[in-house]
């Protein structure tokens, strides 16, 4: 009997629980078949999870095939109606060991092909224990998941759930494990990962999470977040930004806009100038902090001033690392409702022209390391990454999973050289 096969589309959450469903598919001993982990986050996501079931039928005409994640869950008929699809899960019961068991013990025959229960009903995230995942030297922890914030762009919500909570107790414990497994550098991830602790005893903050898992993991000798709502971050973290040096000086930005009218529309509960703030707050407290930021582009009613904003937002932050999502309407969203004002070759355009500002600021970035040294995490022979999570190539080989100390000589595209 032949193992299942996974394919995951999207974040990295997606890609963590793809690896706790692998040991859950394995434990319920599910043979041949194929699972597809999707996201939803735009409606190019979802036409690409689409496209890539098809693929995945075609070459593996005789598995079963089962359709999973956040596209899934926000809309399982129209999956179910596929002639590719098998058997449709929701979020939550992909997480669940009897999904998989009553998968495995009779697929179509006594098991309903969708299983798909109501998102918004979910009070509680498990913490699933896996050995980590992508290289030997980095992993991913779960602490949260789900958000109780409704922007208007965003269907995530719908395919996640309200906001929900890993117990820093056991999120401590997992970290403890992958320590002992030799991680040298961790990862905290959630959906909206600055509203941990909202709905545990007491309402802890994510920077009382960050600074009991320093103290409570002294072997840890990188800690990263994944992402941040930067309106979000407590008193505890921004401790932990000045204080504490195996925190990584890179934070990932929720800002999505730069003008406060389009902010407003989106639903976001920050302004122009608390990104502005929070970011020279943050590098005067870590002077090497580098920051990246989701930016949408051509969200409808967007004019070209308030596009401007945007743009010029990358230089008044200082962003580096910059994801650029052109403007996708989902239905069900209130974005999809408002007056779509602004065409799709217009999107294109200011998408790219926000990819070549983000560009220009990664070149500056690389040139400013020039001859500086760093503590780089190695990930492959070849190659690694700075505490900036710049890419690093090496002239020799680098024992993996190892944080070497060298010397930048060049760079090479969006790569250092050392």
């Amino acid at each position: 009997m032949s193992a299942p096969r996974f394919t995951t589309l999207g974040c990295r959450l997606n890609a963590y629980e793809t690896e706790a469903m692998k040991a859950l598919a394995e434990q319920a001993g599910l043979g041949d078949a194929v699972v597809i982990n999707t996201c939803a986050v735009t409606q190019e996501a979802v036409r690409k999870a689409r496209q890539e079931i098809r693929r995945l039928r075609r070459e593996n005409p005789d598995a079963r095939l089962i359709v999973t994640g956040c596209a899934a869950q926000i809309d399982p008929d129209s999956f179910a109606a596929m002639a590719e699809v098998d058997a449709v899960i929701g979020n939550t019961e992909k997480m669940a060991p009897e999904t998989w068991q009553g998968l495995a013990a009779d697929f179509i025959g006594e098991t309903e092909k969708v299983q798909v229960n109501d998102i918004m009903s979910v009070t509680e995230t498990a913490g699933h224990l896996i050995d980590g995942f992508g290289t030997r030297s980095r992993a991913y922890v779960q602490i949260q998941n789900g958000c109780d914030h409704r922007c208007t762009f965003c269907i995530i919500p719908y395919g996640r759930g309200n906001s929900r909570s890993v117990p820093a107790g056991v999120v401590v414990d997992q970290v403890l494990r992958l320590v002992d497994q030799g991680y040298n550098e961790v990862v905290l991830t959630g959906v909206d990962l600055t509203s941990w602790g909202a709905d545990l005893p007491g309402a802890p903050r994510l920077g009382d999470l960050v600074m009991r898992l320093l103290r409570l993991v002294p072997g840890l000798p990188r800690l990263r977040l994944s992402s941040i709502d930067s309106i979000e971050a407590d008193e505890n973290l921004m401790l932990a930004i000045a204080s504490e040096p195996r925190l990584m000086p890179h934070l990932h930005l929720s800002l999505q806009h730069g003008d406060d009218l389009i902010l407003k529309r989106m639903k976001r509960r920050h302004l122009r100038d608390d990104a502005i703030r929070f970011c020279e707050e943050a590098r005067k407290l870590r002077p090497d902090m580098t920051f990246g930021a989701d930016i949408i582009a051509g969200f409808p009613t967007e004019t070209e001033a308030h596009f401007d904003n945007s743009l010029k937002l990358v230089e008044d932050c200082g962003l580096t690392w910059l994801h650029v999502f052109p403007y996708s309407s989902r239905p069900g969203t209130p974005a999809a409702r408002i007056p779509q004002k602004v065409n799709g070759a217009v999107i294109k355009d200011r998408a790219a022209r926000l990819r070549a500002a983000g560009d220009a600021r990664v070149q500056t970035h690389l040139q400013a390391q020039q001859g500086r040294a760093h503590a780089v995490l190695t990930e492959a022979p070849d190659m690694g990454r700075t505490e900036q999570f710049t890419e690093v190539r090496f002239a020799t080989p680098q024992p993996v999973g190892q944080i070497v100390r060298c010397t930048i000589t060049g760079q090479s595209g969006h790569q250092l050289t050392a």
